[in-house]
């Protein structure tokens, strides 16, 4: 086969994920890869994008191949998607793949990201390879990766891959209506960042409804008109100096204008199953914070033009970003259906988030994402002094080995329940026993309410 690899990682040559590419090549030398460094080259190839359709064109199957960067892939490797879809090169029947390296904090959003946009091309999309960083330097690692290529190459072989078989239901914009200005207060400084150009859509009018009813005065940061240099490096030179390498002063602006804000609003249309290229942008170039939840406890709000609903990884992507972040979601308006209504509640829900101080804890993909980071920063904490410090300072190293008291009395728990005679004579003492500390609160309520 021909192979065309799109190595979306900045680095190019230097790309971790696409040493494990050169591992398969060299085990599989019947097969032709090609590689083009659409990350390293993005710039050029937004210039000329010939060189890059020729390599598609000539090829029989695309193997992505990219680190994962905030949920997702890198912009990189999204303005490239983007370009692709413009240049209106066909693609159609050709096989699609991918090979990711990460830590494994939701790589599979990514994965879906990519599997995505692939099916929208009409391409045969077999499922790829998460491996984590250092997998390849592992015999397991180098056998788990020749099982994904032999895989791969059987899929092709028998005809099993996915294909684009649903459609997105219908959509047509609901437009949003003027609304008359409800006076405004200034005590809190709310920002609403997007990337719209264009003062006449329809994420334009829902932008100007959401300021004309929330209560509270608010001022827009349009990254489209931000002069950021590029996309993320993934340098690591933050990880100690929290300064990016970059010299477009976005870490400094990022700390004083955003970070500093009571709320953000993001506004945006979906784009390539993602906030698109642009925004992806941005998101990646936060990593100037490192592994740090520098805005934990500050709410957050959603106005989308699109067909957010039939979206469902972009929304596993924002409902898990906040509650990763620890940010209360306030709402996602969109322009589907009912909007001014959807804007309106999304106000209301924002204002009382505001004056209240409202908090969620946080589910499964908080507390699953936090446990990843929280033993990466641990294990690098030699290099990422800034969220080592951070973490230690928030008491995020909750390791559970270290909660002895509890180990033991569990130990003592599991010596009981394997003792069937001791289970007889107990009857219901365990599940009350259970109970007591609530039994305590309840007692204690209950003397609050009779003193009064």
């Amino acid at each position: 086969m021909r192979i065309a690899v799109i190595n979306g990682s900045p680095k190019g040559q230097y790309s971790i994920t696409l040493q494990t590419v050169r591992y398969l090549e060299r085990k599989y030398p019947e097969h032709e890869f090609t590689v083009l460094n659409a990350g390293q080259k993005i710039k050029a190839l937004e210039r000329n994008f010939d060189e890059a359709k020729e390599i598609l064109v000539s090829a029989d199957a695309l193997l992505f191949s990219y680190p994962v960067y905030t949920f997702l892939a890198p912009s990189q490797l999204h303005r490239f998607i983007e370009l692709t879809r413009a240049s209106g090169v066909d693609l159609s029947d050709k096989y699609a793949t991918q090979i990711t390296t990460s830590k494994h904090f939701y790589d599979v959003t990514a994965h879906k990201y990519v599997e995505e946009n692939v099916l929208d091309f009409g391409m045969r999309y077999i499922r790829g390879l998460s491996a984590d960083m250092e997998d390849l330097l592992t015999e397991k690692g180098q056998q788990e990766a020749e099982m994904f290529f032999e895989r791969f190459l059987w899929s092709v072989a028998e005809g099993i891959f996915e294909t684009k078989v649903t459609k997105l239901s219908a959509y047509t914009p609901a437009p949003a209506n003027k609304a008359e200005d409800v006076s405004k207060k200034d005590s809190k400084d709310i920002v609403i960042i997007t990337d719209n150009t264009d003062g006449n859509s329809n994420l334009a009018r829902m932008t100007e409804r959401f300021r004309a009813v929330f209560p509270y005065n608010t001022r827009i940061v349009n990254i489209s008109e931000y002069p950021l240099s590029g996309g993320c490096l993934g340098c690591f030179r933050c990880a100690v100096s929290e300064k990016c390498v970059y010299k477009d002063g976005f870490d400094s602006f990022l700390r004083e204008n955003i970070q500093t804000a009571d709320a953000i609003v993001y506004a945006f249309s979906v784009s390539d199953h993602s906030m698109g290229a642009r925004f992806k942008m941005y998101d990646d170039r936060n990593f100037c914070n490192g592994h740090r939840t520098v805005t934990v406890g500050m709410p957050i709000g959603y106005l989308v033009s699109g067909n957010y609903s039939e979206e469902h990884n972009l929304r596993t992507v924002i409902e898990a970003r906040a509650d990763t972040g620890g940010n209360f979601l306030a709402g996602v308006a969109t322009d589907e259906h009912d909007t001014d209504a959807q804007i309106d509640a999304l106000a209301r829900s924002l204002t009382f988030a505001l004056e209240t101080k409202h908090t969620v804890p946080q589910s499964f993909w908080g507390v699953g994402g936090m446990k990843i980071f929280r033993d990466l920063i641990y294990q690098m904490r030699g290099m990422m002094r800034a969220d080592h410090k951070f973490y230690k300072k928030q008491g995020i190293y909750d390791f559970p080995q270290k909660k002895f008291f509890t180990s033991a009395k569990m130990y003592l728990v599991g010596m009981l329940l394997s003792n069937e005679k001791i289970l007889a004579k107990m009857g219901n003492k365990m599940n009350e026993g259970m109970l007591m500390p609530y039994e305590k609160l309840f007692a204690e309520m209950d003397k609050k309410e009779n003193g009064k």
